[in-house]
């Protein structure tokens, strides 16, 4: 049995920040940082995705070496890259470089994948309601996660959302994304409409406030705070990575406290860098304990 499985595309960025830099030709995919926030925590995680024709080598020898590719689909189609331009404010437009997008966000299918692993402990779904239903079909016993896809969080998609929740076991939106959902921005209410709409836990993630953890049998929230860094590099993709970690740290655990403490501290190596956290630093399991430690003590029930 695989432990843990990511699911969802492979991208590569080309980055543009507000002063006119650049980093080109820089692996992403909202499915690679979850994975390495579970690489963080000692776990060599499946991926489930596709890869273009032109993957470029290097992405590739990373991937080989941080997830077990069996999952991975090579299409002959060019690689999806996208522009990533980030204005001061935070603000984030992203420009398809390449005319075909979609398999990389509808493929693999759940067969496809139940066909390599037949069996998964737990799982992080990057992928919007009308997925939910057949993955869980296919894996009736995975621990699931699932990330709603960004451009499915809006009022229109309210009820295909609510309908979806009690598929899931844990559902990680951010606090923009809920808030689009359900027409408000209250982070406490959010977490706990979604827990009355049906979800069985949610972990809201908030940006620089950290997060809000609720469980529906459980009357307190855990708030935990973002793990202070020295440098926040690029914000892409911390959210993914605390998915990662939280889905470890619930796998564990059990323990909503725990599970929330894992998720920031790997964001918070994702923070540091341009792209995918690198989890071959020699530093990696001093500073992760350091930080673990930290946020601990910083993290509270509500």
């Amino acid at each position: 049995m695989l432990d843990y499985l990511c699911v969802g595309g492979v991208f590569i960025d080309d980055i543009v920040f507000p002063n006119g830099e650049t980093c080109m030709e820089v692996l992403g995919g909202g499915s690679v940082h979850c994975g390495a926030g579970m690489r963080v925590w000692d776990e060599r995680p499946g991926l489930a995705g596709c890869a273009g024709r032109d993957l470029p080598q290097r992405a590739l020898e990373r991937l080989e070496r941080d997830f077990d590719l069996r999952g991975l689909i090579r299409l002959d189609i060019p690689q999806v890259r996208a522009w990533q331009l980030f204005e001061w404010d935070g603000r984030r437009t992203e420009v398809f470089r390449v005319d075909e997008i979609a398999p990389y966000l509808d493929r693999p299918l759940p067969e496809e994948t139940a066909a390599v692993y037949s069996k998964v402990g737990a799982m992080s779904l990057l992928r919007d309601a009308a997925d939910v239903a057949s993955w869980r079909q296919h894996y009736p016993d995975t621990v699931l996660l699932w990330e709603p896809e960004q451009a499915f969080m809006t009022a229109r998609n309210r009820e295909a959302f609510i309908a979806a929740l009690p598929l899931v076991d844990i559902v990680s939106p951010n606090l923009l994304e809920a808030s689009l959902v359900y027409g408000f921005d209250d982070p406490e209410r959010l977490v706990r409409q979604m827990l009355a709409d049906g979800a069985k836990v949610v972990a809201l993630r908030m940006g620089e406030a950290g997060s809000l953890v609720g469980v529906r049998e459980m009357d307190a929230l855990v708030r935990t705070p973002p793990v202070p860094v020295a440098q926040i590099v690029d914000q892409t993709g911390a959210g993914n990575s605390y998915c990662g970690g939280f889905l470890v740290g619930w796998r564990r655990s059990g323990d909503p406290f725990i599970a929330a403490c894992y998720g920031a501290v790997s964001a918070s190596f994702t923070l540091e860098v341009t792209g995918v956290l690198d989890t071959s630093r020699e530093d990696l399991h001093e500073q992760r304990d350091q930080r673990l430690a930290w946020v601990k003590s910083h993290t509270h029930r509500v």
